[in-house]
This record gives structure tokens, sequence and C-alpha cells, in this order.
């Protein structure tokens, strides 16, 4: 799991060094894998701004820009052999004296000095992702060659590290199968919260629901397979703009390894990464019979997944289908025939919780894993449903992309309820082998969101909806001693 610590700190102050944070979250069993500082080795590169460019007159091949990248009076001359620059880009830019990190191109890093190349004078370089340490499977194909080439709206003079987002440090944990609750930004935040005690914040969920009618009229949905899919809830958008995303969620996805694509695949797979909801997203006009049906696979059945390729399915596996076609491969991949492409005017958003095991089983069988399929297998929040769709929606609307129709469109067939386990003080320090406070105890399940009645000498313990991994009363003893400390264990001993 690559955690942005910059997300997280959107989320819960963290009033700690990264050294001490990472020890903390180790210490409560979220083994800490690696710490990256993106950019590292990266100094001096600001963004500037291409006013003219002209083929130099000695070379075929070369450029010479004329930028300004902030400095004040006269452009300076920079050449490339870049072939993707054109007048008014806005593009990274190492000054003499910048220096940038080992590459495919410079293994040992480099530190930029005045060139001449062909006999003209070169007082800078224009770079590419790769010269700035960005990993090329987190870019579109036409990034990863040639010049990087920023948004049209990005400010001349600033240092790119803050531009794309290079200022970040990436956390990466080694998450065990049974904490699918901490698969996420707001799932992290929500431990270091209770770690620190630094409160909780939540992303905004507000959604204007300004289009004309009911989503209801645009969609229904139904579920053939309960014991495969319990809850399966959509939101439907309209008069969808499909765009590049912003810069900000560009750059917090590519910093947990996600390649940015477009706005509305960008803003599911940035649901996904905070909330820990896995989401997906049709062309709603090419959902024949306006139905999604969750069923399972016919024998032999057949399906264009995403990637473009013909699975061959079974009826082990889960399928979204609509009134005609299988439109999805539940839990693992969309379908082709109901992608969101640059045509796409209205869309369904699906937010849904599948079986574990069952995706599992497929993701094998066709050797096809996802973020989704992984996030799916550990077992997803079914109450976060709603959260999700909301989200995406207000994060869409927020950019302009979409109207949204009132209402979500759901099928819920029984309603999937919390762990309520009874237990007592003395239960759990006699299996934990040291004595922790009847108030300490309540105060530990508050911090991590379980719900505690008091009766007698009896803990009534109520699960919150996250922790689908809690079961019995020793699970509720193992929570303690691991928030307790079991260096204050050891200290007293």
């Amino acid at each position: 799991m690559l955690a942005s610590l910059e997300w997280l700190k959107q989320y819960v102050d963290i009033n700690i060094s990264t050294e001490e944070l990472c020890d903390k979250i180790t210490r409560v069993g979220l083994e800490v894998d690696t710490v990256t500082k993106l950019g590292q080795g990266l100094e001096g590169v600001v963004t500037g701004k291409v006013m003219e460019i002209s083929r130099h007159p000695n070379s075929d091949h070369l450029w010479v820009c004329m930028m300004d990248y902030g400095q004040g009076g006269e452009p300076v001359q920079i050449l490339t052999g870049a072939q993707n620059v054109h007048q008014y880009d806005i593009v990274p830019v190492a000054v003499v004296g910048s220096v940038l990190p080992p590459s495919g191109r410079n293994p040992e890093g480099l530190k930029l000095k005045k060139a001449k190349m062909r006999g003209l004078d070169s007082f800078g370089m224009l770079c590419s992702a790769d010269e700035l340490g960005i990993d090329n499977k987190v870019l579109l194909p036409e990034q990863r060659n040639g010049i990087f080439i920023l948004p049209p709206d990005t400010p001349i003079g600033v240092d790119v590290k803050e531009v794309l987002g290079l200022n970040d440090t990436v956390i990466d944990i080694d998450l065990t199968s049974n904490r699918a609750d901490c698969f996420s930004i707001i799932g992290l935040a929500r431990e270091i919260s209770a770690i620190t005690g630094c409160p909780l914040k939540m992303p905004a969920m507000d959604v204007k629901e300004a289009a004309a009618g009911k989503a209801s009229d645009y969609v229904s949905i139904k579920i053939d397979a309960p014991e495969l899919c319990p809850r399966f809830a959509t939101r439907v958008l309209k008069d969808i703009k499909i765009a590049e995303s912003p810069e900000w969620m560009q750059r917090r996805l590519r910093a947990c390894g996600v390649r940015p694509i477009s706005n509305v695949v960008d803003v599911t797979n940035y649901v996904m990464l905070e909330l820990g909801q896995p989401m997906h997203a049709y062309d709603a006009d090419k959902v024949a019979g306006r139905t999604l049906i969750v069923r399972r696979a016919e024998e032999g059945e057949k399906l264009i997944t995403l990637d473009d390729k013909e699975r061959i399915l079974n009826p082990s596996m889960i399928t979204i289908g609509d009134a005609e076609k299988a439109a999805g491969l539940g839990g693992v991949m969309g379908g082709l025939l109901t992608e969101v492409t640059g045509e796409t005017k209205n869309v369904i958003l699906e937010a849904a919780s599948f079986h574990g095991p069952s995706i599992r089983r497929t993701s094998r069988a066709l050797g096809l894993r996802s973020e989704a399929s992984g996030r799916f297998e550990r077992g997803v929040d079914t109450i976060l449903t709603h959260n999700a769709l909301n989200r995406a929606a207000n994060l869409l609307e927020g950019m302009g992309a979409c109207e949204t129709f009132a209402g979500i469109v759901e099928a819920y067939p029984e309603e999937v309820k919390p762990a309520v386990i009874t237990t007592t003080p003395d239960k759990i320090n006699g299996r934990i082998g040291f004595v922790i406070s009847r108030e300490e105890i309540i105060s530990i399940l508050a911090k991590l969101g379980f719900g505690v009645e008091e009766k007698g000498e009896e803990l009534i313990v109520t699960a919150p909806s996250w922790r689908r991994d809690i079961e019995c009363d020793a699970d509720i003893s193992e929570e303690i001693a691991r928030m307790h400390g079991i260096s204050k264990a050891i200290s007293r001993s």
C-alpha cells in the first residue's frame, strides 16, 4: 500500500517526524516497508515558458528555444533536440547550476553547466519526465518520450517539485490480509489519528444534484447472486465533459503508483485510493435497457475487458450484465463495450461490495489482477458505497465536469450488520497477560471507532463497519494490546 504523506496530512495533522510516524505505525502492526522521498536529487529545476522556438542554423534536429522561467529581463537561450516542444509550451527547465537525479539518460545524475551545441550556447536544459525521476509506468504514452509538457495554466518560475508533487514522501506499508481497513488514505489516517490523538477529518461528500430528474429514471439495478454481491449502488451523471483531471489529483495518483488517464477514470481511482472503495464508470448510453444486473457468468460466456482482451468466463465468476450482454467482470475489470470515452455524454458510477474469495479465484483463473481486485479480496466496507459515490460526484462537480441526478439507485438485499461482541476487562487482561484499566480499554476502543456500552462488568463492543476482521473476544483483546503498546507491557514485567 503506497501512501502519500502530503495526502495523509489533509485528513489528520501529523506533528511528528516521518521516522517517528513510521516507527509508531510499525509498532501497532502496520509494517512500513520503505519510505521514498520523491524528487530526491532534483534541485533548482523550475517551470518555464517557450517564448520563441526556431531551427538551429547548423542542425536539422536541434531547436533554439528562448525561455522565460521567471528570471526577469530577456528570455534565455536553451537548445533542445526534442521534437515535441512548441511555442508557448510550459516545461520543466534545468538552468545552469540545477541538479538532476540519476536517470536512464544520466545514470549518475547531472549538474547543469553552460553548453555549446553546434556553435550556439545553451544556458540550461528542457527536461523529460525520466530526467525528473518520474516512473514511466505512471505516465501516459505521449508523456514518456520527449520533453514533459505541463498544463498551460502552470505558473512560471515555480520549483517543479512543487508543481509535480515531487516534494512529497511516499510510505509503502506491507499490509497483512486482515487489515483491509488500512488499504486507503482515510484508513491509514484513521489509524494515525488513533495513534497520535489528532482528530480525523473527512473529505467533502456533498452533492448538488443539479440535473433535472431522478437517477432512478435512468438506471435500474438487480442482484441475481446476493451471495456474491451483498450491495450494488450507483449514481448517474449528466452531460459529462471528458478532460484531464487537475494537476493536484494527477500528482497524488502518480505518488501512489497510479497513471492518470482522464477526469472520470482518475476520480474513480482517486476515490478508491482515498476511501478504499473500488469504483467503476459505465457509459450510460451503452448500457442496454438502462439496466445493470449482478449475476453469475454463463459457462463459456465471453467478455472483452478494458485491456482489450477476450475473457472466457464460467459460473464461478461475477458478471455485471445489462439487458443484452456482459458489461463487466465484477470486482476485477470493466468491459470494453461500455467503456467511458471522449464521446461519452452520460455516466453511471458504480460502487459495490463483492465476495472476496470469488474475486480471488477469478483473478487467478484469468491471470488478471487489479487495484480493485486486491481490495475486494481483502474485503470492502459494505457501508462505504454511498460515501464513495458522493465523493466521486462531489469531485467531478467541483471540476465543472457534470451535473448529478438526484438520488442513489441500488440493490441491497440484506443489510450487513456489524459484529457485536461481549467481553469484560478481566477477560481482556487475562488474555494479554497484564492489567489495563477499564477506562483505558474503553478509551482505546473509542479511538479506533468501536462502540462500547457498559452493562455491569460487561462491555458490549460494536465493531465499526470498516473492521470486518473483528469477529470475537480475542480480536478485541488484540486491538487493546497493540494500541496500548507491547513496549509498555515489557517495561512493566
